[in-house]
């Protein structure tokens, strides 16, 4: 079989979207009960930033495939420093079956994929979040039924990895979006016109604007992240500054949908970019994402690794 790799949801077509959503909704009926298509795999976590959700998720999904996992993070393998990315690859590659990549920068991801002979999935870098994506689309999809007539309102940082990846998904799947960022913090133009060109073909809506107003406005998924994420520390005053009008609370919330959905990737700072009035209440869903990453990306194992 053809080596893949998961480094984007910009890399799948939409029925490979669809089909994996399709596939994490039959695993997650059958959670409780081992499967074993990965039998004799071995799959690698090589991560350069620490995890909860990411690292666990796919920890517990590889078990429940009946595959056997390693975890190297920065202690083991200093990524770049100690030995070149391609190096890296090439060696691991005579030991695993796949490589699940955390990465501070998607350069480092892209010189995995490129020396390694076996599949590498993107579990997070600076440009996108994959798995994160699909399992929102995943949630979605599972409250609502269906993508049809329904409006994503991102408030914040456009310029980050989960808002790339909604993009890059909503876009195929047939999902409007809306996104309310401060000038300045607006998604890459890439990443933009690749999903721009996807919501043509699919015939669905992307706005851009600084209102969080207007981007709620009958918006049925209200979606947030942090302010101030891994490795943008020294940013932190400047950023809490620039995203004070773009919080996720109850009067804004007024303009949305009255069945309207929250979600979050997590981690979260209440009070920042949420208040717990909203993240803890009868409408957030993001404790079912979270549960979620689990059944995607155990759907994003058997596409890459179970022959067809």
């Amino acid at each position: 079989m053809k080596k893949r790799d998961f480094l984007s949801l910009g890399d799948l077509s939409k029925s490979e979207i669809l089909s994996l959503l399709a596939l994490a909704s039959r695993l997650k009926k059958n959670k409780v009960k081992r499967l074993s298509p990965l039998k004799g795999k071995s799959i690698g976590l090589l991560f350069q930033k620490p995890s909860n959700r990411t690292r666990v998720s796919f920890e517990v999904a590889v078990w429940q495939l009946g595959g056997w996992c390693l975890y190297l993070g920065p202690e083991e393998i200093d990524l770049g420093k100690r030995e070149s990315g391609a190096d890296v690859a090439r060696t691991l590659s005579r030991y695993l079956d796949t490589i699940v990549a955390r990465t501070h920068t998607h350069a480092d991801l892209l010189e995995l994929a490129r020396w390694a002979s076996i599949p590498v999935i993107n579990g997070l870098s600076d440009l996108s979040h994959p798995c994160q994506g699909l399992a929102d689309l995943f949630s979605i999809k599972e409250r609502f039924k269906s993508f049809q007539g329904l409006t994503l309102a991102y408030i914040g940082d456009g310029n980050n990895n989960v808002c790339h990846s909604l993009l890059l998904g909503a876009s195929q799947v047939g999902l409007n979006m809306k996104i309310a960022s401060p000038t300045g913090y607006e998604p890459r133009r890439d990443i933009l016109d690749q999903a721009q060109h996807f919501a043509k073909e699919s015939g669905v809506g992307i706005l851009l604007g600084d209102s969080p107003w207007e981007a709620v406005k009958a918006a049925q998924v209200i979606y947030s992240d942090v302010w101030v994420s891994m490795g943008q520390e020294s940013e932190a005053e400047k950023r809490l500054r620039d995203f004070q009008r773009f919080q996720i609370n109850a009067g804004l919330l007024e303009g949305a949908d009255k069945d309207y959905i929250f979600m979050h990737c997590l981690p979260a700072h209440r009070g920042q970019e949420v208040t717990s009035e909203v993240i803890d209440g009868p409408h957030s869903i993001v404790f079912d994402q979270a549960e979620n990453r689990l059944h995607v990306q155990k759907a994003v194992l058997m596409f890459l690794l179970v022959e067809k």
